[in-house]
């Protein structure tokens, strides 16, 4: 008998994205799993109709919306499998796609987590994310490796890498258990990258495996730039540094922050005519300063 795969996955206002998912999931070859959907708390959405489609799946319907991160760790809860897979629910998934993870995990018990290629759903043959660059100790920034490159075979060597990507990643219950679940400080952004420092110093290794695969429509939730977005992104660069940098590294990057990235990103704002992405931008570093003593 194949490992059980906890197949986790996160609802908002989104039934009719979330049930394109599930129609992929249903032709995976892999013949143990089982699948949780979250509803976060879904004001202008009726999560009940996933449910009446897919009766298979355990639905959860969270009674406030917890973020990414509280989300899934809800999901986590109710798992019962020896791997879980986290998955955007704007994602559409090839039937073959879980074999390659759960057996990268198998082979190498030091492999913490492992994410697939992960290709654009508007264009299959760009590539979104084939690993990541360590992450900036200037600009808190990471780069993902082959971003908007053709699928041409240049990255298809698995191996070790320095983060994780959100939309699509496994990691073994045993791992989760260890080291603990996502940290719900960040609400959105960042918190996959944080997890995966987590796992690492715990002496576990980040991994890419690009034999497996997954399309994805990128930022249906959020909006692809919104205030939202700016906001959280902001703040929560500036909390991952907090969060994982050393001393030294930390004050390196707030100087950076404070006088190349804050007046930047604020010329940038104000000569574009983006108020709201000013305000969202100046509350995402008050947040910072209001809530300096808090890392989670």
């Amino acid at each position: 008998m194949k490992p059980l795969v906890s197949i986790i996955t996160i609802n908002y206002n989104e039934s009719e994205v979330t049930l394109d998912l599930l129609q992929s999931i249903r032709t995976l070859t892999y013949p143990n799993y089982e699948i949780i959907v979250v509803d976060n708390a879904s004001p202008n959405d009726n999560p009940d109709k996933i449910k009446e489609k897919y009766p298979e799946i355990t639905l959860i319907k969270s009674k406030e919306n917890l973020g990414f991160a509280g989300g899934n760790n809800l999901g986590v809860k109710q798992a019962k499998g020896d791997y879980l897979l986290f998955i955007n629910n704007d994602t559409i998934v090839p039937k073959d796609f879980i074999e390659s993870l759960v057996q990268t995990l198998q082979d190498d018990e030091t492999i913490g987590m492992v994410s697939p290629k992960i290709k654009f759903h508007w264009d299959p043959t760009l590539i979104q994310y084939a690993g990541y660059t360590p992450m900036s100790h200037w600009t808190i920034r990471n780069n993902s490796i082959g971003y908007h490159q053709k699928d041409n075979g240049d990255f298809d060597a698995e191996g070790e890498t320095q983060s994780i990507h959100g939309a699509a990643m496994m990691v073994p219950k045993s791992i989760v258990e260890k080291v603990g679940m996502m940290t719900e400080i960040y609400f959105l952004y960042y918190e996959e990258h944080d997890w995966a420092e987590m796992i690492k110093r715990a002496g576990y290794k980040i991994y890419y495996q690009p034999k497996s695969y997954i399309l994805h429509k990128e930022s249906v939730s959020t909006g692809k730039f919104s205030p939202l977005k700016t906001y959280y992104i902001s703040r929560n660069r500036i909390l991952f540094a907090r969060r994982n940098f050393k001393p030294f590294q930390l004050w390196i990057s707030l100087l950076f922050q404070c006088f190349v990235s804050i007046p930047k990103n604020s010329f940038m704002f104000i000569v574009k005519r983006q108020n709201e992405h000013l305000k969202a931008f100046w509350k995402a570093i008050f947040w910072n300063l209001k809530n300096s003593a808090t890392i989670g």
